[in-house]
């Protein structure tokens, strides 16, 4: 039997399956969050009880409570409760789609109701891939209202670390920031959103288990740091995100920022770049 057997025999099972959780942006967890994906150029956002939650905080808000004993090999929760277990060992946050209305207020009661809308099979440059969409809408009691579509990309562990295309970054950027990287900051971030995926913060298992030459920078970290950097150079409120990775980001090299789009125009285009000049990550922005 092949490790891709359980998708080609019953995908379709899990489309349609839903989850409810209630959470939380407390202030402390906000003040985590801050340290982590602050650096010298970015806003110091106040961060009380009703304070507005910046965009993409609400990724902290529903940490997930399972015991150690419950976790797969690389960290994540063992799969087959709501997330799918297909065959495939490496798991990974591909990219997604956000839509704001109102704000979340910090302190406040969220709840966040999630579905899993999709499977595709897709055969990948370095063997098969399935990416599972899973829609997320998260309310607060003060109206706020985030909808969201998040792409999961499911792969096998391949024996050698083979870099998908580099793609350079487009030229004539509005701005060009550079924002230092460690394990420090990688650590800081796994602990605030509580993230136990070994890749961010275990050397030894990345290159040996999962084949990469250093840690990986946490892709919903790239696009907190984008967002970020968009709103400070045009002062507008974004109405919606888009984001998808396109090659990983290491930890010994720092992150540039770089929004490359009028900000007069509807929106802006970002990516997250290496220093040598290469994407990591693609996004775009759109206005209120």
């Amino acid at each position: 039997m092949s490790r891709m057997d359980p998708v080609r025999t019953d995908p379709s099972g899990w489309i349609g399956r839903t989850e409810d959780r209630e959470g939380r942006l407390t202030t402390e967890l906000a003040g985590m969050l801050g340290a982590a994906t602050s650096h010298k150029l970015s806003v110091r956002h106040s961060l009380r009880d009703g304070d507005p939650v910046p965009h993409l905080w609400h990724w902290a808000a529903f940490p997930e409570f399972v015991p150690l004993s419950d976790l797969g090999r690389d960290g994540h929760p063992a799969l087959g409760s709501f997330l799918p277990p297909l065959g495939l060992e490496r798991r990974m946050w591909a990219g997604g789609q956000l839509q704001f209305a109102g704000r979340l207020r910090i302190g406040e009661p969220l709840h966040r109701r999630s579905e899993i809308v999709s499977i595709a099979e897709k055969a990948g440059a370095t063997g098969p891939m399935v990416f599972v969409s899973v829609t997320h809408v998260t309310t607060g009691a003060d109206g706020g209202r985030i909808e969201e579509r998040q792409d999961i990309v499911y792969l096998d562990i391949p024996d050698q670390f083979t870099p998908p295309k580099k793609i350079p970054v487009p030229g004539a950027p509005i701005f060009d920031e550079t924002v230092p990287v460690n394990e420090a900051r990688l650590f800081r971030y796994s602990a605030a959103t509580f993230n136990a995926h070994r890749i961010h913060y275990d050397l030894t298992y990345t290159r040996e288990v999962e084949k990469y030459p250093a840690l990986i920078v946490h892709g919903p970290m790239q696009a907190t740091m984008l967002i970020e950097a968009a709103q400070r150079h045009t002062g507008a409120t974004p109405k919606s995100f888009n984001f998808r990775g396109v090659h990983p980001m290491f930890h010994d090299e720092d992150v540039r920022l770089v929004g490359t789009t009028d900000p007069a125009s509807t929106g802006m285009d970002l990516c997250t770049a290496t220093p040598s000049g290469h994407l990591g990550m693609q996004a775009r922005v759109e206005w209120a």
